[in-house]
């Protein structure tokens, strides 16, 4: 109600006074731009201090492990092999592949791949609505770990990142620590007719700045953050207290973190990475950036309806990731388009451009602040990011502005839907798909790795 009080107020005023109007929102557009560029450089700064490294527990807690899969038959025999090289006991260890029913396909993939005895399928009953937050909260009462993690289909993760997540849980001394997050970074070895240099490389400097300097930031100051949709790492008593993931909103993960600060509990991050490949062209991109978006304005509408629930610094931090996610998602496109076509016009009329000094310097000095966060988080990621990627980020952001319109139409029309993306085997360089050994690591000596539990016990269906 009062954001549309907002904009009739400005559509009054464009209508009354245009130039004073028009200034006022130039004033103000140009301080919110100045102030992200300058909390960006305040979070490169504050991520510099690395995480110190903890003690190993005296005994390893319980850990569970939960991989939500559908329509992954070409890449679940990958995650299957690179989970079972995890360092940690195996005795403490609990795996769920959690398929959905009708997925036949992948569930004959998953039975018919050799698994650790460690690692069970678990097929969740039909029901509305299709979202893996909903597969994740079917399988969450069948949970025996202590700790909790959350893989994806595509996900290849460091074999002691779940260590050193435990040894994290393990020090915190406040009782109040709930949920770490790994760094997700991308690689581009992967074959296929969706690749994308340019997308693939402006993908993985975004997923760097993000991983390597904004959250390690946040984490430093105390502040909450939007999780990652995977290796984020959890206690599970607080997981179940605060009601698992929100089965209607395509990035849970986004809401999960603001809802845990909102009850009290705090957030961080440690190193050990996952890996992952990029979506691949505009036809895989622009439906996985789009779904981002309309989470993010679910999320969005969700935690404003009580905002001083959140405190003053978990309004900071939600104005400062979602709110400007959005906004500059909304703004790129639009913004780009106008000083080219303000310099085209004055080119053709031969005039001098007519752009406004402020609105430039404030412009210059966000694209210098994102050029070098990409370009911090690169080298920390040990991803590409050059010369030629800075000069191509603005049309890479410009991007953004079509999936933000595309996010506004699906969430009125589609709300709830979730726009997958598909995932490909990832193919080591110079190296032929056919040469790529599933289940490499398993006992090779047993045509099929299974416990006693897997032969007598069929699939639970909770």
């Amino acid at each position: 109600m009062v954001f549309a009080m907002l904009i009739l107020g400005m559509i009054a005023g464009f209508v009354m006074v245009p130039e004073i109007v028009g200034s006022i929102i130039l004033i103000c557009a140009a301080s919110g731009f100045l102030a992200s560029a300058l909390w960006r450089l305040v979070l490169i700064v504050a991520s510099v201090k690395p995480a110190p490294r903890m003690p190993e527990p005296a005994q390893w807690p319980r850990y569970t492990i939960l991989a939500a899969l559908h329509d992954e038959t070409e890449v679940v025999g990958q995650l299957i092999e690179r989970l079972s090289q995890i360092d940690y006991p195996v005795d403490r260890l609990q795996g769920l592949l959690v398929l959905e029913a009708d997925d036949h396909d992948t569930i004959q993939a998953a039975r018919e791949t050799p698994r650790p005895s460690w690692l069970d399928i678990y097929i969740a009953p039909p029901g509305s609505p299709r979202t893996k937050p909903r597969a994740l909260n079917c399988a969450l009462p069948h949970v025996t770990g202590q700790l909790l993690t959350v893989y994806d289909a595509e996900d290849d993760p460091d074999p002691l990142q779940m260590k050193e997540a435990a040894s994290r849980f393990a020090a915190d001394a406040s009782g109040r620590l709930a949920c770490l997050q790994a760094p997700l970074r991308i690689r581009r070895n992967c074959k296929g007719p969706e690749k994308s240099v340019f997308l693939d490389r402006q993908f993985g400097a975004e997923y760097a700045s993000l991983f390597e300097t904004v959250l390690p930031g946040m984490a430093r100051l105390g502040l909450p953050f939007t999780l990652g949709g995977t290796s984020n790492h959890f206690r599970v008593d607080v997981l179940r207290q605060v009601g698992g993931w929100d089965a209607f909103n395509v990035t849970e993960d986004a809401d999960l973190g603001f809802r845990l600060w909102r009850r009290g509990w705090r957030l961080g991050v440690i190193t050990r990475p996952t890996w992952e490949t990029p979506p691949g062209g505009l036809r895989t991109w622009l439906p996985q950036r789009t779904r981002w978006l309309k989470g993010y304005m679910q999320t969005w509408g969700t935690h404003t309806r009580r905002p001083w629930e959140l405190g003053v610094r978990g309004m900071l931090a939600l104005g400062t990731t979602l709110g400007s996610g959005l906004v500059s998602a909304a703004l790129h496109g639009p913004s780009l388009a106008w000083i080219t076509a303000t310099m085209a016009i004055s080119v053709m009329a031969g005039l001098s451009p007519q752009i406004p000094v402020l609105a430039l310097c404030v412009l210059s000095l966000g694209t210098a602040s994102a050029w070098l966060g990409c370009a911090i988080g690169a080298r920390r990621a040990g991803v590409p990011y050059a010369v030629t990627d800075m000069v191509a980020a603005p049309i890479y952001w410009s991007l953004l502005s079509l999936a933000f319109v595309h996010a506004v139409w699906r969430l009125v029309r589609e709300p709830f839907a979730w726009d997958k993306t598909p995932h490909r085997r990832d193919v080591p360089p110079h190296a032929d798909e056919d040469t790529l050994v599933i289940g490499q690591g398993l006992d090779a000596s047993l045509p099929v790795r299974l416990s006693a539990h897997h032969v007598t016990t069929p699939e639970p269906v909770a």
